[in-house]
């Protein structure tokens, strides 16, 4: 599907400017909420590539931060002529601190505390104070990374094509965060390993529905992906247009309960006997013809009862609940560090084979055994 390539071709592209809804946004905090809700009381918040003209994020947060009970809210932007912006849309033009040689160079900090500096008797969107950072913006800059110390969380939807580096740099600060990504990016090697050692999870929502992103007008869109964005009540606008991505997702160590609900599953013999899947009812299951594993071509189909080892697709993890199951490795092709014992140093690829042709790329599990096994 069209969709599902977009963040791929963005990565390649360098081509990051993909503005996140509010409806996505607002859904994915309140999964968070659900589970605990003081998430995010007397927490710093950083939002480190969104500008409240435009940036959802920073309008979302701003707007609950009294209910929310946060103690600060911190929002960056890119400059203009930066690697990661492609068109300028100046903002805060009317404003006495605007500066013309500096706003297509420089990126903004905007900082909102608990100071009613509108005198409106609320505390919002028009109580940021901001100013020019020293240099265009850029996450790994020593001036953003400064801020990223100072905050307790960090939510935001980075650049594609930094996503890799965007994880890093979280991890380096030893931060909570959610952002959003590429669903393909749990195979990579700056994120598996996270994943398996229960670090890094998938977020609680958007895994199985497409995402929907503003993008600057003249963006080169599919017809089927603009068409699927005005069905889902983003029709093109003044401001931007719009389009589905399909392979987007949330990544996070922000606790939600939909992470610990066991997923439903048949036995082994009752796949064999009632699964709706022809590969695998009156059939079973095949082994891999170089692993010690059994193929799963099915989340659904993963049998319960099942003691050794299984590739499964990466589907997995939008269901993964850490108590039912082990992550013991993942298909990759970019290093052997978590092949789980499949790296063939002729092909340099670790793939498992079923009568001798490549699997899809799968997530190795096993079960977890209980007291009640």
């Amino acid at each position: 599907m069209a969709g599902n390539d977009a963040l791929g071709r963005a990565a390649k592209a360098k081509n990051d400017e993909f503005y996140t809804q509010w409806a996505d946004i607002e859904r994915e905090m309140n999964a968070y909420l659900e589970y605990d809700p003081d998430v995010f009381r007397g927490k710093v918040i950083l939002l480190p590539c969104d500008d409240p003209e435009w940036s959802n994020f920073t309008k979302f947060f701003a707007l609950h931060f009294v209910d929310f009970g946060l103690r600060k809210l911190i929002s960056t932007s890119y400059a203009p002529n930066s690697n990661h912006s492609t068109f300028y849309m100046p903002t805060r033009s009317a404003d006495p601190q605007f500066d013309k040689s500096k706003d297509r160079t420089k990126g903004k900090l905007f900082v909102l505390e608990s100071k009613d500096i509108s005198a409106d008797g609320a505390i919002d969107i028009d109580d940021f104070q901001w100013r020019y950072l020293d240099g265009d913006g850029d996450f790994r800059s020593a001036e953003v990374t400064g801020l990223r110390d100072e905050a307790d969380i960090v939510i935001t939807n980075p650049p594609f094509s930094l996503f890799r580096e965007f994880i890093a740099w979280l991890v380096q600060g030893d931060k909570q965060f959610a952002a959003i990504g590429n669903s393909n990016a749990v195979t990579y090697k700056e994120v598996f390993p996270l994943i398996r050692e229960n670090l890094l999870w998938k977020g609680a929502t958007g895994n199985t529905t497409d995402m929907v992103f503003g993008v600057p007008k003249g963006t080169l869109i599919a017809d089927s992906d603009r068409g699927k964005a005005a069905r889902l009540g983003y029709p093109s606008d003044d401001k931007h247009d719009y389009t589905r991505l399909g392979n987007s997702c949330w990544y996070t160590n922000i606790e939600h309960g939909r992470r610990h609900e066991p997923l439903q599953l048949m036995t082994m013999e009752d796949n064999i006997r009632f699964s709706k899947h022809k590969e695998v009812r009156g059939i079973g299951y095949v082994c891999y013809d170089n692993y010690d594993a059994i193929e799963v071509p099915f989340v659904d189909a993963i049998p319960d009862d099942h003691d050794g080892t299984m590739g499964v697709p990466i589907t997995f993890l939008d269901k993964y609940n850490p108590g039912q199951f082990e992550i013991v490795g993942a298909t990759e092709s970019e290093g052997k560090g978590f092949a789980n014992g499949l790296w063939d140093s002729d092909s340099q690829v670790a793939q498992p084979l079923v009568r001798g042709i490549r699997a899809y790329k799968r997530i190795f599990i096993q079960r977890k055994v209980t007291s009640e096994d």
